[in-house]
């Protein structure tokens, strides 16, 4: 009888002790997903930057584009490779009379493509579209927001077992307008939102929650939010309802240029005055 229990008690013991390696293997498994994914960021703290006045001397983009001009202030702290992609293609002189080839709803539109259907042009420098994507926890898909549209995504069989795989932003850009917040969609919002601070600039300031921590976000507009707002409205065709390609608009809509500057609030407050 003693020999059974010593039996028992050995089995509970290698159960126990096998039970513990495995979760101690689930433990380290979400440590290395967290680690090697660039999909994570923790909101235990933020600093909502976008929802702060620029200072002078911030490294700016002033957008000039067939309806207006967009003045939007960049984040190279935040967002290092992908602002740098986007200054140097900028200042090369690549945005120039590139189209606005999408157009979604009242909600935002894509920009920079060389072609009216949003594709690359051939011979293009395919290197500019593998910019690995940038997150953080400080800055959101507002609206008025730049972001930087993913390209491509890359993993393997080890990443598609635990996660962590990477993807890429390139040239082609979105500007953010918003969604409607209807009752319904702040009651969820708040419900699911992991920060009460970030859910309230939401539904105070505008902006499309859903595309949180999806995109690269290099920027966010100052001047030219009315621009924004037409921009995503436009008339669009030849979208089938069960496509999920562009929605692209009738009418050509460019980006006439894309120029590099510093903020000066000296300058803005001419411009105002001007207005």
């Amino acid at each position: 009888m003693g020999g059974n229990n010593k039996g028992l008690i050995k089995k509970m013991i290698g159960f126990i002790i096998i039970m513990g390696i495995i979760a101690l293997i689930f433990m380290l498994l979400n440590a290395i997903k967290s680690s090697r994914s660039n999909m994570y960021v923790n909101v235990d703290t933020i600093e909502l930057v976008q929802l702060e006045e620029p200072e002078d001397g911030d490294t700016i983009a002033i957008i000039d584009t067939s309806l207006g001009e967009i003045r939007a202030v960049l984040y190279p702290e935040y967002s290092p490779n992908a602002v740098q992609n986007f200054i140097e293609l900028a200042e090369s002189g690549y945005y120039d009379n590139t189209y606005v080839f999408h157009s979604d709803s009242g909600v935002y539109a894509a920009a920079g493509s060389k072609n009216k259907d949003g594709t690359m042009p051939d011979g293009y420098d395919t290197s500019r579209e593998l910019v690995e994507r940038e997150l953080h926890q400080n800055l959101w898909p507002f609206k008025g927001a730049i972001c930087m549209l993913n390209t491509t995504v890359d993993y393997g069989l080890f990443d598609a077992i635990i996660g962590g795989e990477t993807y890429y932003n390139g040239s082609r850009f979105a500007l953010l307008n918003t969604i409607e917040f209807t009752d319904d969609v702040v009651e969820e919002l708040v419900e699911s939102s992991e920060s009460q601070e970030l859910a309230d600039a939401f539904i105070e300031n505008g902006g499309i929650p859903n595309f949180s921590q999806q995109m690269t976000i290099i920027g966010q507009a100052y001047e030219g939010l009315d621009v924004i707002e037409e921009l995503s409205s436009l008339e669009t065709e030849g979208v089938d309802e069960d496509d999920d390609t562009y929605k692209i608009p009738v009418e050509d809509i460019m980006i006439i240029s894309v120029e590099i500057s510093e903020y000066s609030s000296e300058e803005a407050e001419t411009t105002q005055e001007n207005d």
